[in-house]
């Protein structure tokens, strides 16, 4: 039993949070460690794309390929190519040391991310509440 479309969504949007936070606190860990380069995670184009596959838009609907023959390959886009992906940031000075991390903007990241964080679990709380709620009506209704 699914509890709502978007449910899984956000379970991996907090995954996503967590990996995050941890890149950050490593950055901040490492602020003194001698040619150690700042690394980041993107992944809010994924969720975009997965979004876009639960609850599709007039611009995203396509029309899809007629299979003639079981064997004919199915013109989906395989989904190997979806993933998060940690990069290095660049844009940010170097040190004589050649480390690239930067207190001021890791703090403000790990901040934005935790805000985003509790923001995905107050949402998760609310459609699980949602949920809760149409079960005890369903129950009184016997």
């Amino acid at each position: 039993m699914q509890i709502s479309r978007v449910h899984g969504l956000m379970a991996e949007a907090l995954d996503y949070r967590s990996m995050r936070q941890d890149l950050i606190s490593s950055n901040i860990a490492n602020v003194d460690t001698p040619g150690y380069k700042a690394r980041d995670i993107a992944f809010s184009d994924l969720l975009a794309q997965k979004r876009e596959a639960i609850y599709p838009t007039e611009s995203t609907r396509s029309l899809q390929l007629a299979q003639t023959d079981p064997r004919h390959l199915s013109g989906a886009q395989t989904d190997e190519k979806k993933r998060a992906e940690i990069f290095f940031r660049d844009g940010h000075l170097a040190r004589n040391d050649g480390n690239t991390v930067d207190l001021d903007i890791e703090t403000t990241e790990m901040a934005k991310n935790g805000i985003m964080y509790n923001a995905v679990i107050a949402a998760m709380k609310k459609d699980g509440a949602i949920f809760r709620s149409v079960l005890d009506a369903s129950a009184k209704i016997q």
